[in-house]
């Protein structure tokens, strides 16, 4: 179900901005009750996340529990991200895009070669 809805959180008042080139990793550690915005800059962008317990990294998100709690292959506003445990781990609350697929993987070089060449 695609649901759009922008953020009503005012970036102004985040607690950190960082501005990554295509291909850059990030990593951060988010306490219960943060946001994390992702905001593709360019258009036609992608991010490839990850999500770990930071207190126990053999708990990550899941996919596969994730699409099927959800009942569909795409997440949007209101979609909860799983962990390989069964529990909730991120909630997306807000959404510009509309339609997020997981079951792509992650992007590789190669791959965009073929896509954008």
């Amino acid at each position: 179900m695609q649901t759009l809805r922008a953020s009503t959180l005012d970036p102004a008042a985040a607690l950190a901005i960082h501005d990554l080139p295509a291909g850059e990793p990030w990593l951060h550690e988010l306490k219960r009750g943060q946001t994390l915005r992702i905001v593709d800059l360019e258009g036609n962008q992608a991010v490839d996340t990850i999500f770990y317990n930071a207190a126990d990294t053999a708990e990550s998100y899941s996919v596969t529990d994730t699409l099927q709690r959800q009942g569909g292959i795409y997440l949007s506003t209101g979609s909860v991200l799983y962990s390989n445990r069964g529990r909730p781990m991120l909630a997306i609350v807000a959404d510009t895009c509309g339609r997020h697929d997981t079951l792509g993987g992650a992007c590789a070089a190669e791959s965009n070669t073929v896509r954008y060449a």
